[in-house]
């Protein structure tokens, strides 16, 4: 992996301290250990929670955080508790769709601009500058206020805006790869183009993509957080942390604090854990750190 690509990555992901005194590897182990722990958590909570819980009983409405209801009840009498795990699972569904086929979008984006000549590589360069240099917010609305908004429209619509950062480490990567000795020897002996993508730069593209994959993680599930707390995302039926915190907006003023601080500090938890992943996991592939 070259030492600028992996520069590029890092942008935006400073580099986790969390566990002084121990080397690298066993950073990672324990952030690896700890986020599959909280994802098992989430998963299993989505089935082990009664529905009933989130159905309307006023009987238990405006009820702080108490032994049975550990994140309060709202004005409908839900239970906070199962609308968070719930929101979070979905949360879950959309982040990992999005960010895979933002993720495989870049790979064959990048690879294309690398090895398909100068017209695609200066077609994939302007894409990726033009949806740079616009906000993903804005892009995410329109496309998700085009689909009719729902689960398709806010997948669709960050999965289409997330790739042009890593696609441009993919190019770099490959562009590099392109001069190696057994890539000159491959192209000699008449190997064609994909026989060359697959068998050489697909192998040396696993750690980019896979740690890029990670990375965008949790830029999907704020973005989608965010469009469903402006209202053009999921619908109001669904218990999304978007949709919750946007509800909880109205009662704030009235003392109800729980209604949107649980669900934004679970949130805050579940994104920070694949950032601290994905920041170790970037440092432990770098060849100039990956000893320490």
């Amino acid at each position: 992996m070259s030492k600028s690509g992996i520069s590029y990555l890092a942008a935006g992901s400073k580099e986790v301290r969390l566990f002084k005194g121990m080397n690298l590897r066993t950073k990672t182990l324990i952030s690896i250990g700890l986020t599959v722990v909280l994802l098992m958590l989430i998963i299993a909570g989505n089935f082990t929670l009664s529905a009933d819980n989130i159905s309307t009983n006023f009987e238990i409405k405006n009820q702080p955080p108490s032994a049975v209801n550990l994140f309060g009840t709202d004005w409908l009498g839900r239970d906070m508790f199962t609308r968070t795990v719930k929101g979070l699972n979905i949360s879950l569904a959309v982040g990992m769709i999005a960010s895979f086929v933002s993720a495989v979008i870049a790979l064959v984006l990048g690879i294309s601009a690398a090895t398909l000549g100068k017209r695609v590589d200066g077609l994939v360069t302007w894409l990726i500058d033009l949806f740079l240099g616009v906000p993903h917010l804005v892009i995410i609305i329109l496309i998700a206020f085009a689909m009719g908004g729902g689960i398709r429209g806010v997948i669709v619509g960050v999965a289409v805006t997330h790739w042009p950062s890593l696609a441009r480490v993919i190019r770099a990567e490959v562009m590099q790869l392109r001069s190696a000795d057994y890539i000159q020897v491959a192209q000699k002996l008449g190997k064609s183009r994909w026989w060359i993508a697959t068998k050489h730069l697909l192998p040396h593209l696993a750690p980019q993509f896979f740690i890029g994959l990670i990375l965008l993680f949790p830029h999907a599930i704020l973005h989608e957080a965010g469009i469903s707390f402006l209202g053009f995302g999921l619908s109001p039926e669904t218990p999304a942390i978007g949709i919750i915190l946007s509800e909880s907006m109205r009662y704030l003023s009235t003392g109800m604090w729980w209604l949107a601080f649980f669900p934004g500090l679970a949130l805050l938890v579940m994104v920070r854990s694949f950032d601290i992943l994905g920041s170790n996991l970037l440092l432990l592939f770098d060849p100039h750190r990956a000893r320490e």
